[in-house]
């Protein structure tokens, strides 16, 4: 471990952070120098379902999967997320053991707050607070977002909407971006419908020719 403050670059990675966007240069300051850097290699737990968490997490780099538990025992995924993403603040305010487990996708440099210095800052900077609102206020106007799209957009909608949202860029291919490997039960999972609807959705999304397919891997525009 080692303490990522004293390296040029992270005030500039706060900076791309929504949740420090808003913060002043001094505090944003303060933050950096409280933070501790953790390196993780490809498919590391950083955070596990159920288990009580004392630090929230700022992605680097890499990209992590954010995963829970179903009834059945089986891996839901709920999201990707990738460098300027953070996750982990809500076990830092009400100390709740975590809601989702996050596992790295490909090595990874994370930088972590502790919930102790977390909430000092909080006490003594009324920027971070009026941050920290409008972030969580964002984050619940994309859940019931998403909400509305299980209630109302067509599966074959929802499901381009889910690939073009977690796709990232790739050599080797081309103008077209891919999504890490995902099942149709996986996609299903994140979309809110059965299995066998997402695979007549994705027929009709290649049949298109929106949607291309490498493995369990999509290409999309």
């Amino acid at each position: 471990m080692a303490e990522p403050g004293s390296n040029p670059d992270v005030l500039d990675s706060l900076r791309q952070v929504p949740l420090f966007s808003r913060v002043g240069e001094s505090d944003l300051e303060n933050i950096a120098a409280l933070l501790i850097e953790r390196r993780y290699p490809k498919n590391s737990i950083i955070v596990e379902e159920g288990l009580t968490g004392d630090y929230m997490y700022i992605i680097r780099s890499g990209r992590v999967k954010v995963t829970k538990a179903s009834d059945d025992g089986r891996e839901k995924i709920m999201d990707f997320l990738e460098a300027g993403a953070f996750f982990g603040e809500m076990a830092l305010l009400d100390h709740a053991p975590r809601s989702a487990s996050v596992r790295t996708l490909e090595p990874a440099v994370l930088a972590a707050l502790s919930r102790r210095d977390f909430l000092a800052l909080l006490r003594s900077s009324p920027d971070l607070g009026l941050s920290l609102i409008q972030e969580l206020t964002r984050r619940l106007r994309e859940t019931d977002e998403q909400a509305t799209s299980v209630s109302f957009q067509r599966v074959e909608d929802r499901a381009k909407g889910l690939f073009a949202r977690i796709a990232r860029s790739e050599s080797g291919t081309g103008e077209r971006r891919i999504t890490p490997a995902l099942t149709h039960q996986q996609i299903a999972d994140m979309i809110g419908t059965s299995r066998e609807t997402v695979t007549r959705a994705v027929k009709e999304l290649k049949e298109s020719g929106w949607l291309e397919q490498r493995g369990k891997r999509y290409l999309v525009p």
